[in-house]
């Protein structure tokens, strides 16, 4: 259902290129924050001025590559669902194999299939987990199905016109019906 909650394809592309950027952005600024703190001289405020100055020089370029590898992983998938004329989890997994394979061919064609490879298992581990959810949560919205039997023979047993437990019957069974 989430392929229809989604921009149409030209669109798509200039969307998950922008997302991964404030990803990466957002999650490279943590980490360079981190590493730039533990590189820096002693001392609390040139930790935080080194904190700062490696987040200024290498966030920027980290959520660079995480565009890259988005705008080029929704331009192949906008690809494939224009000539398979459908929208299945395989156009994500061949997706995600050639771009991993198109972004590491600069080192050569061993680095090529390996990228490819690890880019295509982690689609199809996220694409697997994606379908497992959706399994399990439609569970809960199945119509549940028509009652077995009718609850009132089992209550006939027990003697509903005693004062005592105020109203609701004893526990005695009643013995003469």
């Amino acid at each position: 259902m989430e392929e229809y909650s989604r921009e149409p394809c030209p669109y798509r592309i200039v969307d998950d290129s922008g997302g991964a950027f404030a990803m990466g952005c957002f999650g490279g600024g943590i980490f360079q924050a981190i590493k730039g703190f533990r590189n820096a001289p002693e001392g609390f405020a040139r930790r935080l001025i080194g904190s700062v100055v490696a987040v200024k020089t290498r966030s920027p370029v980290i959520a660079g590559n995480f565009a890259a590898w988005g705008g080029m992983f929704s331009t192949i998938d906008c690809t494939l669902v224009h000539f398979r004329k459908k929208e299945d989890p395989w156009n994500s997994i061949i997706s995600g194999a050639a771009t991993g394979g198109i972004l590491a061919a600069r080192n050569g064609l061993a680095s090529m299939a390996g990228s490819a490879i690890i880019g295509g298992i982690l689609l199809s581990l996220i694409e697997g987990v994606g379908i497992l959810l959706t399994r399990i949560s439609a569970d809960q919205f199945r119509n549940p199905g028509p009652p077995i039997d009718a609850p009132d023979a089992n209550l006939a047993m027990f003697d509903a016109d005693s004062s005592n437990s105020f109203g609701f019957g004893s526990r005695t069974p009643n013995v003469n019906s």
